[in-house]
Parts: structure tokens; C-alpha cells; sequence
């Protein structure tokens, strides 16, 4: 090829506009000649021809082999006039889920339902893959690819068949194909250490590579980090993944020859609900298993994901913890179910447990199903009560780790230093953002809280006086009869009758004054809450955040165009600089109220 552009017989493309490279190949965005439709094409270099015959061709023959809305079509196999080899595809406009996965705002991964489309679309595809006994052998957010939609809805397609070959469950393979931070210990520890074994490899690597790929997309960071990364200390990187502990889905090693910290869980600061990491976490320490015996396989992979996939999110807030949850819940199961999980998730026993919605009570039924349970979302969830006082375990929020200051001062440090800094404030903006959410469900909820219990003290006075009414009754009825003369002699029982009787009127004025008082209370309480929340609501607390996330994201797409364009002047306000007032800026919003 040559020039600006090229083309085959019925395509067109810059060569400027490239999608991704590869060893063998570059993908390019082009057009259909007649029609004008943007499609993908893969042009084959001259390396790529060194391959055996039958190399060469098994990805065309795999690609008109798939066919499923997760795996990227094949249109077309076309020749340049150099009689190079284009691969005519399906063009994804969102980018691959790496490039996703780099943008500041996911720096500490998915949002969570972003993240579960991903879990669906590649689950899908991997089972697509297994029906035709295809194993890839190079699963990685860059081969995993991004439609959007005309709703604004991402659906993620497999792509990069290169390596991919036909191999049933109890079939082995020797050769090596993959990418390093992505490849099962086995084939790093020949390829990348260069260390001859005589091992074969099943379809359990591209489990593995999956697990890394699904930890990348719930945090934004690879699993296991020795010190200095995973491709300047490759022996380091063996290591963690051969000693991992079974359970362990995370490894980083900290300092220099240090020690290796072990995780068991997702970290704090991802954007997944404690509900969703309760599913997700047992997958990924079933499928990052290096010892391909002890390995998920693929039918225990696809029946757990299926389940969560299955699952309902019923969105809960716990009024006296002040936290939210997530329980995911088949749609089939009963409310006692319900409860037994959100005492699970919240520590709170089930005959503790009362729920209000849109603030009225929620009465269930144990036999009820969980379909029957009203549609929730993080801004209407089902507000959760406890019978008895629980104790506030504050907020859920640990700040972000800020990184350190480049030691030296250059456009490409300060670019790299400000692009995890951008990502930084987005999670800065997130944690005010759903605190001043979690401030909102609160006011909501004390309100629903204070007007339940004022319904209820109406319904206790109406009460009292229809037993002072009906009691006064009983005592004229005995009087009479007692002075007809209709007992024989007075007896000690209805003496004691007519004393307790006595008793409990003259004890219902004290308790309808109980009443009162906390009517009044309560009263006062309703007036204090609405004037706080006249005072919330000129919060700016959001507004501010927002605005630092813009001045910042300025200064590093200054850097990125520096870095583009090679140009080494700095901006005025060196982000260097912005990092040192940063921390001092972020505490000195305006911080929520949040009642206790």
C-alpha cells in the first residue's frame, strides 16, 4: 500500500484512520465504495505470510464459521492489489472495551450496570464460542469491542480471531498465542520466561484470561501487580500468579522486593454494589486458578454467570445504618428469601426487619414471590427499618489514593500524572454524588419515618378515646346492676373488676398526654427537618466538584495535546503545581449534612 489512502474492490480507507494494530495486521475505518456503510478492515502485513498456509487461513474460516450478535461479523474477505489479504468486519463505534477502560471517569472501573453488560455480552459470546469448540486464547479488553446502540446502549462483540482454533473440553494445545498481562501462568511462564516445559493447555486459559479481563472492567486495574508492573518485573508477575492462595482474586506488590498483598475481595473503591461483589467474587476466584486441575470449567463458568445474570436488583437503604444496598434476588423466590439475604447483606435479623416504599408501610408476606416486590432504583429504593436501634456504621467512603508527585518535570510525566489525577476527582465527584444522594433518601426517609409514626399516634388517641367511651359504658352497666341488686353478695372478683376497671381509666388521660407531648415533639422535629432541608438545598457542594473536574480535565488535555504534538511548553498552571492545592481544595467544599 502506498499513499494517503487505499482501497479494494469495494472499499475505501485512510490509512491515517487506524483502529488497532497487531503483529500481523492493522485494522483500519473504512467505507463500502457504493453504499457509503463505515465498516472494519484488517489488512495483513508481510509478516503475516510467514505463517504456515493453514495459520493464515484459520481465521477467515473461523469468522464464517461464528455467528452471533457478540462476536464481530465477518462481511467480506477482499485483496489489496498487492494481493495482501483484508478482512472485511463488522465497525464498532465505541472503540474497544480497552479504550473504555482508559477514560479518566473509569479509572477505578465500570459503573455497575455497564459493567454487567459487559458480564452478559461476553458470556454470550464465550458460550457461542464453546457450541462451535472454539477456544480464542487471546481474551483481553483490547479484542473486546463496543456497539452503541441507537438507545445510547453499549453491546460488547469478541473480535481478533487470530489465535483462536477449534478444541473441544478434554482437548490439549502446546502452542502459544496471547498477551502478557491477560495470558494463564502456564503459557506465561513458557513464552514470557522462555522456560521449556512439557505442559499442554486446555480451553481453561481463556477462563483465566476472562477473569482478568472481568477484574479489569469492576476496578479499572489488573489483579496482579508486582512493584514496578507486570512487564518490568516479569519474574515477580510468575510468581504472584503460581503462589496466589486459592481464594485470592488480587495480588500487588508494593515496594521493592516486598512482600505480596493478598485480596479476597474486590476493592472499596469500585463502583460495584457489595450485592453484585457477593456473586461476582466467587467466579473470579474460580476461574484465576492457575492449576488447570483445580480450574472452573466452562459449564460451572456459564451456570454462575447465567445465575447472576438471572438475578433481579431490588435497591434497599437502610435508614438507621445510613447505607444503601443492592440484593440481587431471582425474581422466583419468595420474600422470606428477600429477608434472609438482606440480613445477610445488612446484619440486620429478619423479625427486625420493616420496610417502607414511597413512604407508606410495605406489607409482605413470607409465600409472596419477589417479582410482586415494587421496581426499584438507587434514587427509590425500598426503605429499610429496624425494630430495634442499630448502630450507625457511617459512610461507606474511603478517599481515593492520591498519587505521587513526578519527581522530574516534563510534558509526558505531567500527562501521565494528570490523567490519573482527572481520574481521581471523577471518583471525588462520584462519593459527593452519592452522598448527597444518600443526604436526600435520609430527609425522605426520616420524613416517611415521622409520618408513619404520627399516623400511628392518630390511630392510638382515636383508640383511647373509643375505649374511654366503651369503658365508661362498662362501668355505668355495672353500677347499675349493682345497684339492682342483681349480685347476690358482693364478691371479691368482681370488686376487682370494677378496681381495674377504674384503674385503666384513670391511666388513659396519662397516656393520651404521653401522646401529646411526642405529637408535639414530633411536630417540632418535622419543622427542624424542613428547615435543614431548605438550608441542603442550596448545597453546592456537587456543583463545586464538578467544576474542579473540568479546570483539571483542561489542564490534562493541555498535556495531551502536548504529547501529541510534541510540544514541551508547559501550560500556565503546571498540573504539578494543581496537585499540591488539590487535597486542600477537595476538604474545602462544603460538606454534606447528613442527620444521625
Amino acid at each position: 500500500m502506498s499513499g494517503i489512502t487505499a482501497s479494494t474492490t469495494n472499499y475505501l480507507w485512510s490509512l491515517q484512520d487506524v483502529l488497532g494494530q497487531g503483529a500481523t495486521a492493522s485494522v483500519y475505518k473504512a467505507r463500502n465504495k457504493r453504499l457509503g456503510e463505515l465498516v472494519a478492515v484488517k489488512v495483513f502485513n508481510m509478516l503475516s505470510y510467514n505463517r504456515p498456509h493453514e495459520v493464515q487461513m484459520r481465521e477467515f474460516e473461523m469468522l464464517r464459521k461464528l455467528n452471533h450478535s457478540n462476536i464481530v461479523r465477518l462481511y467480506a474477505v477482499e485483496e489489496l492489489p498487492s494481493k495482501q489479504k483484508v478482512l472485511v468486519m463488522e465497525y464498532c463505534s465505541g472503540g474497544s472495551l480497552l479504550s473504555v477502560l482508559e477514560e479518566p471517569e473509569n479509572a477505578f472501573g465500570l459503573p455497575e450496570t455497564e459493567f454487567l453488560t459487559v458480564l452478559q455480552c461476553v458470556v454470550q459470546g464465550m458460550n457461542h464460542l464453546r457450541e462451535n469448540g472454539v477456544v480464542h486464547r487471546d481474551i483481553k479488553p483490547g479484542n473486546i469491542m463496543r456497539q452503541v446502540g441507537e438507545d445510547g446502549r453499549s453491546v460488547y462483540k469478541l473480535t481478533d480471531f487470530g489465535a483462536a482454533r477449534e478444541l473441544e473440553d478434554d482437548e490439549k494445545f502446546v502452542s502459544i498465542y496471547g498477551t502478557e498481562e491477560y495470558l494463564h501462568p502456564d503459557m506465561y511462564e513458557r513464552a514470557v520466561l522462555r522456560k521449556p516445559h512439557q505442559k499442554s493447555y486446555g480451553v481453561s486459559v481463556d477462563l483465566w484470561s476472562i477473569g482478568v479481563t472481568f477484574y479489569h472492567a469492576a476496578t479499572g486495574s489488573l489483579p496482579f501487580t508486582p512493584y514496578g508492573g507486570p512487564r518490568r518485573n516479569k519474574l515477580t508477575m510468575y510468581k504472584i500468579t503460581t503462589e496466589k492462595p486459592m481464594g485470592a482474586i488480587a495480588g500487588i506488590q508494593r515496594v521493592e522486593d516486598g512482600p505480596i498483598e493478598w485480596s479476597y475481595h474486590l476493592p472499596h473503591n469500585c463502583q460495584l454494589s457489595q450485592g453484585l461483589m457477593v456473586q461476582l467474587v466467587p467466579v473470579l476466584a474460580g476461574i484465576l486458578e492457575a492449576d488447570q486441575e483445580r480450574c472452573w470449567g466452562f459449564d460451572q463458568f456459564f451456570t454462575a454467570t447465567t445465575d447472576i445474570l438471572q438475578r433481579q436488583p431490588v435497591h434497599l437503604f437502610s435508614l438507621q445504618q445510613a447505607m444503601a444496598h443492592c440484593i440481587y434476588i431471582h425474581h422466583y423466590n419468595t420474600v422470606s428469601v428477600f429477608f434472609e439475604e438482606v440480613a445477610s447483606q445488612t446484619g440486620m435479623a429478619v423479625q427486625l426487619q420493616h420496610l417502607l416504599y414511597l413512604g407508606h408501610d410495605l406489607p409482605l408476606e413470607g409465600n409472596m414471590k419477589v417479582v410482586n416486590l415494587p421496581r426499584t432504583s438507587p434514587t427509590r429504593p425500598l426503605i429499610l427499618l429496624s425494630f430495634e436501634p442499630e448502630a450507625n456504621t457511617s459512610l461507606p467512603y474511603r478517599e481515593p489514593e492520591t498519587p505521587v508527585i513526578p519527581s522530574r518535570f516534563d510534558v509526558m510525566a505531567d500527562y501521565n500524572f494528570s490523567k490519573v489525577m482527572v481520574g481521581v476527582v471523577h471518583q471525588y465527584v462520584r462519593i459527593v454524588q452519592l452522598l448527597h444522594t444518600h443526604r436526600e433518601l435520609l430527609l425522605q426517609g426520616y420524613y416517611s419515618y415521622m409520618m408513619k409514626l404520627r399516623r400511628e399516634c392518630e390511630e392510638a388517641m382515636h383508640n383511647i378515646t373509643m375505649i374511654t367511651i366503651r369503658l365508661q359504658s362498662c362501668l355505668n352497666l355495672e353500677h347499675r346492676t349493682h345497684t339492682l341488686g342483681l349480685y347476690a353478695s358482693e364478691n371479691q372478683v368482681s370488686a376487682d373488676s370494677r378496681q381495674k376497671l377504674h384503674l385503666v381509666r384513670e391511666h388513659l388521660p396519662i397516656y393520651a398526654a404521653g401522646i401529646r407531648e411526642f405529637q408535639n415533639r414530633l411536630e417540632h422535629l418535622q419543622i427542624e427537618q424542613a428547615k435543614l432541608a431548605e438550608t441542603l438545598a442550596n448545597d453546592k457542594s456537587c456543583q463545586k466538584m464538578e467544576m474542579l473536574l473540568q479546570k483539571i480535565t483542561a489542564i490534562h488535555q493541555h498535556y495531551r495535546k502536548d504529547r501529541l504534538t510534541g510540544n514541551a511548553v508547559p501550560p500556565s498552571q503546571p498540573v504539578s503545581e494543581l496537585s499540591c492545592k488539590l487535597p486542600v481544595a477537595l476538604r474545602s467544599q462544603n460538606p454534606p449534612v447528613v442527620p444521625h
